[in-house]
């Protein structure tokens, strides 16, 4: 196993991420198949993105690595360094699933509450967080007591606060204005550096900005195919003439239904 380390900006150091291989994954609902002998690789300690049509089977793919459907599927998901992927995944989905009955500063430390893990160090940390999400006045406020966007943005820190070394994230900055949108992914690129991440977006922009890799899913049960690898390094200026060209080829295939 490789146990090298690279350093998160301001969280210390985070263990070498492995990748995640899905070898001829085959998966069904009633009278649908989402999923055809698919081979896949997120890399390991990059940040990789699915874009695609509503129905193609980006939040079950996101579902099946998390391990949320159970082993209904035929084929075999596994990580690169040979470990067990049990408490090694943090996953976000479409809706925040925020506990009501908690103050945002609790659900942001949910994970480490039912855990026995909570200390002084991990309630400054969440702190730190909700200050930097611009919810630092709403620590003690319940979920009922905020916007959409802003418990999107709780939910977005509770999957952060748990640092696991694998980062599966649905549409996590969908809720969000354009400018905390920014903000958000600013500082999630940051917190993740080093993690090896899957995110589900419908936004090509956001997609180039964040992604090392971008995939495009369609309706064919055995397709998803790399469309490129943005110049640089996320997160990427929105303004850069190559993001800007690379969004129009993107948006392109997009409407192509995922064809070159």
């Amino acid at each position: 196993m490789n146990n090298s380390t690279k350093t998160v900006a301001g969280h210390g150091k985070r263990p070498s991420a492995p990748s995640v291989i899905l070898e001829n994954v085959s998966f069904s609902y009633p009278g649908e198949q989402i999923f055809r002998d698919l081979n896949f690789t997120v890399k390991g300690g990059q940040w990789t993105c699915l874009i695609g049509p509503s129905g193609c089977g980006k939040s079950t793919l996101l579902r099946l690595i998390s391990g949320t459907l159970g082993k209904n599927f035929s084929g075999k998901i596994h990580f690169s360094d040979g470990d067990s992927h049990n408490g090694r995944t943090a996953w976000m989905a479409q809706k925040d699933l925020l506990l009501p009955w908690l103050s945002v500063l609790d659900n942001v430390c949910l994970g480490s509450r039912l855990r026995g893990e909570m200390s002084d160090q991990k309630r400054q940390k969440a702190i730190s967080l909700l200050e930097d999400a611009g919810l630092g006045e709403y620590s003690d406020s319940l979920p009922s007591e905020l916007s959409g966007g802003m418990r999107q943005r709780v939910a977005l820190l509770r999957t952060l606060m748990e640092e696991r070394p694998v980062i599966l994230m649905d549409e996590p900055f969908s809720a969000l204005d354009a400018l905390t949108r920014l903000k958000l992914q600013d500082l999630a690129a940051s917190l993740v550096e080093g993690a090896t991440v899957l995110m589900v977006t419908h936004d090509p922009l956001e997609a180039l900005r964040l992604g090392h890799r971008i995939y495009v899913m369609t309706h064919r049960p055995e397709t998803l195919s790399k469309v490129l690898i943005p110049p640089g390094s996320p997160p990427r200026e929105p303004g850069d003439p190559a993001i800007v060209s690379l969004q129009a080829k993107l948006l392109h295939r997009l409407v192509g239904g995922g064809n070159p």
